[in-house]
């Protein structure tokens, strides 16, 4: 049985890469690592090693270290508080006041999307609501039913919300939403199974959503999209109260 990433590509004894091929491989570096935190194979405040990540990985130390001046950048991964001289890095905690930032910075990206979807053209709008009321009856069912694999309910959430940046956001907002959105996916993995009886509230939330955009309200659609967001991060905040954030500052 594997226990992690496959390589990103086999290794070249050192022969000089093209600048595509050193790209690449970058780019996979990073998604690869960015993966193994957000699944939580690199747990909340754990070390962040650039050899031990190079070695599981397959590749060389060069994009291991680009993958991790990303994550810094992106949040994934901080400077640990360490008494001694030379700085140490970790995996970001999981913590009530981060949580609180990335559900309202997401809430922000995604309000604008859906405020752009509200004035998309009529049949591509018709298209889109059609898709947003297929996968909210989806999850109106599992939340009515009181029992659902988590992470089929992540993907009918994260498809619903991706929907609609797919079909109204712009490239510079898609890029933005693509660096913050998949940290949510870190909180979901060690605290859904509490949150999964409050399904039924987001569901409602995303039924607002629904109404604003085919009645071509921008701002009712961007609010209510800001208005999920903000009581995901309510229910996800008294959750992390009970049972402990991850990590540690």
């Amino acid at each position: 049985m594997s226990i992690g990433p496959a390589p990103i590509g086999p290794s070249l004894g050192g022969a000089r890469l093209s600048s595509t091929a050193a790209r690449n491989i970058s780019e996979g570096a990073f998604k690869q690592v960015r993966e193994l935190i957000v699944r939580g194979k690199l747990a909340p405040g754990s070390r962040v090693v650039e050899s031990e990540l190079a070695g599981r990985l397959g590749v060389s130390r060069t994009p291991v270290r680009s993958a991790i001046h990303r994550l810094q950048q992106e949040g994934y991964i901080h400077v640990s508080d360490d008494s001694g001289s030379k700085a140490k890095l970790a995996v970001a905690p999981l913590t009530q006041e981060d949580s609180k930032e990335l559900y309202s910075i997401v809430g922000h990206l995604e309000g604008l999307a859906a405020g752009s979807a509200a004035q998309l053209d009529g049949l591509v709008r018709d298209r889109l609501i059609a898709g947003l009321r297929d996968l909210n009856e989806k999850l109106r069912g599992l939340a009515a039913a009181e029992r659902g694999d988590p992470n089929v309910i992540f993907e009918f959430d994260i498809n619903f919300h991706q929907a609609v940046v797919d079909a109204a956001a712009g490239p510079r907002l898609r890029a933005l939403h693509a660096a913050v959105k998949p940290q949510t996916e870190r909180y979901w993995r060690l605290y859904a199974s509490s949150i999964l009886d409050q399904l039924g509230l987001s569901v409602s939330e995303h039924d607002v959503i629904i109404q604003s955009i085919a009645a071509g309200d921008p701002e009712g659609a961007e609010r209510a999209m800001q208005t999920n967001w903000l009581k995901g991060a309510e229910r996800l905040s008294r959750v992390i109260a009970t049972l402990g954030e991850r990590g540690s500052w």
